[in-house]
Parts: C-alpha cells; sequence; structure tokens
C-alpha cells in the first residue's frame, strides 16, 4: 500500500519520461506551500538545463499529461516551471481508508530484509550507569525498535564492559575491604574449582550492591595511579582473573550479576531492553587464535615491543605533534594495537573478536555501534582491521555517532556540585517533575496512587527520550527539565495528552453507541489531518535511511498538531451520523499511528490521565 508522495511521484515520472526528462529529476515532495498546493515537483527545472529547453514549457507539457489524473483535483504551474498538485478529496478518503484499515497504519516494510545488530547501551560491569549513558541507550533503542518494525531481523546488545584492569583493581579493592570474601576467595583458588554450594557462600558474604562496587572502583583507580605495588598487583590479579583462576572468576561473576541486575532494572525504568547481553569476556576464547590467526594472514607486525595491524591506505597520513615538541608524519588512522608490549589484549582487540563472534553467531549484514561520536576515531581503525581480516564486508560496519547532553551552561550535563549524575537519579528526577506537572494540570486525580504512579513514570520517561529525540542525534543539545517536561509545546508529555485525548473521544463514542464508518474528506482540517498520515511512511523511511530518529520525533509532533486543529474545526460528536462516522475513523487512524510512532521512539502512551 504506497502512500500518495510514492504513486504521484510514479505518475509524474512517466509524465516527464514521456517528454523524453530523464525519471530521476522528476522528484515529488511535499509542497513547502500548503496553502497553494499538497505536492510540488522542480523537475522541469533540472530538466531545462539538461535539455536546453524552457523550464515552463516543459511544466506545461508534464502538467497537460497529468490533467487527466482522477487523484488530482489541479495541476497548476508556478514562477519558472515548479508544478503544484493538489489532491482530490475522493483520493484522499481512499488514502485515509486504507490507512485506517492497516494495522500498521500505513507503513511498509523493507524490500530486502537485514540480519542486523544494533551495539548500544555501553554500561561497565561495578559501575552505576550515568547521564552519558542516555543517549546511547535512547538512541539505541529506538533504532532497534526501527529497523525490526520495517522488516529486519534485529539484535540489541547492551556489549558489557566486563574485562579487563578495572576488575582487576576492583578484586583487590574488594579483597582489602573485605577480609572474609578474601579469604573465602583465596580458598576457592587453593581448590581450584568452584561449585554451587561455594558460589552460595559468597553470595552470603559478597552482599555488595552496586553502590559499594561504585565507591571502591574510583578510589582503587585513583590509588593505582600513585600507589605502584597495588598498581601492579591488580595487573596481577587481572591476568589470574583472565585465566580463570577459580576464585577470582566466581568473585567477578557475582560483580556481573549484580550489576546486571541493577543495570537491567533502570534501562527497564527508561523502556529499553536488551536482546544480548554479552560483554568483553565473551569474545576471550576467541582472542588468542584470532591473533593467530592475524599473523598468519600477514597483518600482524612488531612495532616497539607490541603486535600491531596497519590499516592506513598508501598515502593516508596525518601530522603528529611529539611530546618535544616536533611534527612528524604518520599514516592514518592509526594502526589497531591488539597485543601491548607486556602482552595484554586490548581494547580494540576485544571489539575486533566481537565482530568475529557476531559473524559467527549470527552473521549479520549490517552492524550499528551507537556510541558517542567521539569515538569516531577508534571504530573507523577496528572496523578497516575487520575488513582486512575479512571479519566483515566493506559497509556492514557503521558507527552512528551522536553528541552530548548539556546542561545551561552547554557543558555535559552535571550535578549542581559539579559531579557526573547518575542515571537513575535523573529518572528520579524526571519522575518528581512529572508528578509536579500532572498535579499542576490537574490530571490524574481521580486515579489511584499506584496508577498515578504509573502513569507520572510514562510522563518521566516521555519527557527525556522526546527531549533527546526530536534533536538530530548527530548534535549536542540543553537539556531543560522545566521545558522538556510541560504538557505544552514540543514535548513527549504533550504528544501523551493528546494520544490520552483521542481515546477519552473513543471511548465516549463507544460508551454512546457511536460507531466508525468510511472517511469522507471535504473539509480543510480534514485534508491536512490525511496528508499528514500519509507522510508517516516518509518519515519512517527517512528515519530508517539516515539513522535519524528525529525525524519520526518530528511526525508524531506534527501529527498530533494536526488533529488538534482537526478536532477544533470539525465537530464529532454534535455531527450527522455519517460525518460522525467518518471523522470516528479519523480520529482511530490518528491513535493508532501515533501511538506506532511513539511506541518506535521507546515512548509507551497512557490510557488516561
Amino acid at each position: 500500500m504506497s502512500d500518495l508522495k510514492t504513486v504521484l511521484g510514479e505518475a509524474v515520472e512517466a509524465a516527464f519520461a514521456a517528454e523524453g526528462v530523464p525519471a530521476e529529476l522528476a522528484r515529488v515532495t511535499a509542497s513547502d506551500r500548503p496553502d497553494l498546493a499538497d505536492f510540488q515537483s522542480n523537475g522541469a527545472l533540472a530538466a531545462a538545463k539538461r535539455l536546453g529547453k524552457n523550464p515552463r514549457e516543459i511544466a506545461t507539457a508534464v502538467a497537460e499529461r497529468l490533467k487527466g489524473d482522477a487523484r488530482l483535483s489541479s495541476v497548476e504551474i508556478a514562477g519558472p516551471g515548479f508544478l503544484n498538485l493538489k489532491v482530490a478529496d475522493a483520493a484522499l478518503s481512499a488514502r485515509a481508508n486504507a490507512i485506517a484499515a492497516d494495522p500498521r497504519a500505513g507503513a511498509e516494510t523493507v524490500a530486502d530484509p537485514r540480519r542486523v545488530i544494533v551495539d548500544y547501551g555501553g554500561p561497565n560491569v561495578a559501575k552505576e550507569m550515568h547521564v552519558g549513558h542516555l543517549r546511547a541507550s535512547i538512541i539505541g533503542e529506538s533504532l532497534k525498535r526501527l529497523y525490526r518494525f520495517r522488516g529486519d531481523t534485529v539484535i540489541g546488545d547492551a556489549h558489557f564492559g566486563d574485562w579487563g584492569f578495572q576488575m582487576g583493581l576492583l578484586i583487590a579493592a574488594v579483597s582489602d575491604s573485605h577480609p572474609d570474601i578474601a579469604a573465602l576467595v583465596e580458598d576457592l583458588n587453593a581448590k581450584g574449582q568452584v561449585t554451587e554450594a561455594d558460589r552460595e557462600r559468597l553470595a552470603v558474604l559478597a552482599t555488595l550492591g552496586l553502590d559499594d562496587l561504585g565507591d571502591l572502583y574510583p578510589a582503587a583507580a585513583a590509588r593505582a595511579k600513585t600507589d605502584v605495588d597495588f598498581r601492579n598487583r591488580a595487573r596481577r590479579l587481572t591476568a589470574e582473573l583472565q585465566s580463570k583462576k577459580a576464585g577470582y572468576y566466581a568473585l567477578w561473576e557475582r560483580f556481573r550479576d549484580v550489576t546486571r541486575e541493577a543495570l537491567e532494572r533502570d534501562f527497564h525504568a527508561l523502556g529499553v531492553d536488551f536482546d544480548w547481553w554479552k560483554g568483553e569476556s565473551d569474545v576471550e576464547d576467541l582472542v588468542a587464535p584470532m591473533v593467530e590467526e592475524l599473523r598468519a594472514k600477514g597483518l600482524l607486525e612488531l612495532d616497539q615491543g607490541a603486535q600491531i595491524v596497519r590499516v592506513a591506505g598508501p598515502g593516508e597520513t596525518k601530522k603528529k605533534k611529539l611530546p618535544d615538541g616536533s611534527v612528524v608524519v604518520v599514516p592514518s588512522p592509526d594502526p589497531l594495537l591488539v597485543v601491548s608490549s607486556e602482552g595484554s589484549a586490548m581494547y580494540g582487540t576485544t571489539d575486533l573478536a566481537t565482530i568475529l563472534d557476531r559473524k559467527r553467531e549470527f552473521d549479520p549484514h549490517y552492524v550499528i555501534y551507537c556510541v558517542d561520536r567521539r569515538q569516531a576515531d577508534h571504530f573507523e581503525t577496528v572496523f578497516r582491521a575487520a575488513y582486512l581480516a575479512g571479519y566483515a564486508q566493506q559497509g556492514q560496519l557503521e558507527h552512528v555517532g551522536f553528541g552530548t547532553m548539556n546542561g545551561p551552561d552547554r557543558t555535559p550535563f552535571k550535578t549542581r556540585e559539579g559531579g557526573v549524575l547518575k542515571l537513575k537519579d535523573l529518572i528520579e528526577m524526571t519522575r518528581a517533575k512529572a508528578r509536579e506537572r500532572l498535579h499542576e494540570a490537574g490530571l490524574g486525580e481521580s486515579l489511584s496512587a499506584d496508577e498515578f504512579e504509573a502513569i507520572a513514570g510514562k510522563v518521566a520517561v516521555a519527557a527525556l527520550k522526546f527531549a533527546d529525540l526530536q534533536n538530530f542525534r548527530g548534535t549536542d543539545y540543553v537539556f531543560d527539565l522545566d521545558r522538556f517536561s510541560s504538557f505544552e509545546g514540543k514535548t513527549g508529555p504533550y504528544l501523551l495528552y493528546q494520544a490520552v485525548r483521542v481515546k477519552s473521544l473513543l471511548r465516549r463514542a463507544a460508551d454512546e453507541g457511536h460507531t466508525a464508518g468510511p472517511v469522507t474528506v471535504s473539509e480543510p482540517a480534514e485534508r491536512d489531518l490525511v496528508l499528514t498520515l500519509d507522510a508517516f511512511e516518509t518519515a519512517l523511511g527517512e528515519a530508517y535511511d539516515k539513522k535519524a530518529p528525529n525525524t519520526l520525533a518530528e511526525h508524531a509532533y506534527r501529527l498530533s498538531q494536526a488533529f488538534s486543529k482537526f478536532y477544533a474545526a470539525c465537530p464529532i460528536m454534535q455531527s450527522e451520523p455519517a460525518t460522525r462516522a467518518s471523522r470516528l475513523t479519523l480520529a482511530t487512524a490518528t491513535l493508532r499511528q501515533l501511538e506506532l510512532a511513539l511506541d518506535l521512539l521507546g515512548i509507551e502512551t497512557p490510557e488516561r490521565m
């Protein structure tokens, strides 16, 4: 079921082709002057340059060919050769009925579905998520939902940071602060194996929560910078953990389980869920054979004691400033450091091994890395190494970067004291503001305490997510809690209110025994609403192609505005039966599409407020 833009585009292409104009020039777009037309085509101007003809002459010939199209009520020429197209009421009515009957609300699926992995979230074991994790979680979740809705088979992977020096630091810190845990761990090391009974004993002793681990880690990291003995001990513990020494590995498992439980709670509060909770540790067994394979392929070379893969092509260079102030020209991008001079696998090594693991387990056509744009250089290096090694084909891996969420001072959002704001604290701040806004608006007063709290949670998530997703992901934005939590303006709570308003209308109609019926478009506000409903497919396609949910957020807002104008200009309940039935169908179609759009943004609508 094609949208009007597509079917009219095909008609315009055929008309231009009949005049000898290449079809790619005959593009149809929504009119930038909706008071004059619904759609427009500027193809005559581009064609005139190529064919050496007068653009208005071409436009006139094309207009003559289109005037017999029953879907158009008028075809007019403006300026030097712009084509203005106005859709007939009957065609709009037919399109509205098709959208109303479609469970997908007018949305199509891709012609060639793919297997896609979306890598987002990126939490670390033993660390609470902070506000810096918000954008990856929100944007990544929306992309996962969008790609799945378009017909792709999609895996969302949290990709834990759970294997490396930070784990050795934490084991050392816990051992020093909790001698009873240290004694049990050393006992398990001596035994060389861990039974279920041992794990239960460890769980009883190691009652550390994520808050505790989050306090221990930064202190340990700071100590390692000045205490050489402690740093060396942490490195030894890291190596013994990675060799899976029984006690250390069991303690690490405890850290991982405690962290995951807390993270799942915080992610779920945001409406974010993953299919895979894989981490760096899941590819540990792949690293050594992968290193040997890279060596066998001639990709690995020794460089100052380290083993690297050079990924820069011939002539690709950049200037690099040395510590002494001199400048040298070096290959660019930087090589991938695979094994350090100390013999350790590096961060990029596990990223490369993860690409290999995903290829073997899922064989994706496409992998999206939804990660801060400041990681662009790292991912370019890793991706190039993967292509050289044959672990992925050119173009299969893409870093979808994003900007920062900033405070009023336009620097990354922090607490009033200047510290990093924990994500759970931001969620609670927004929930408290949502409660306040609901009370101010006199909403939810007749609801039970539990139902009110559930609605406040949905309003808070809508405020957070829409504040983020209404912006193109590559830009920074200023987070203003007062503005984004308002029930007025371009906000998530406003969209929820509009959805609830339509639900209330439809409940009232059902209670009074009124039913929906065929749509007949006649009023200007009805036309605008149907044209907005028809634009859903275009918004989805652009969001999908550009990995940019902001176009979908913009559509949801425009749809809410169009319905609000329609509701004000076109009485529903007071109309005669056929008109009422038609407008109830439009209201039902609007609600379905709005809820679909919000769901793709990761926003859930309540039934009432």
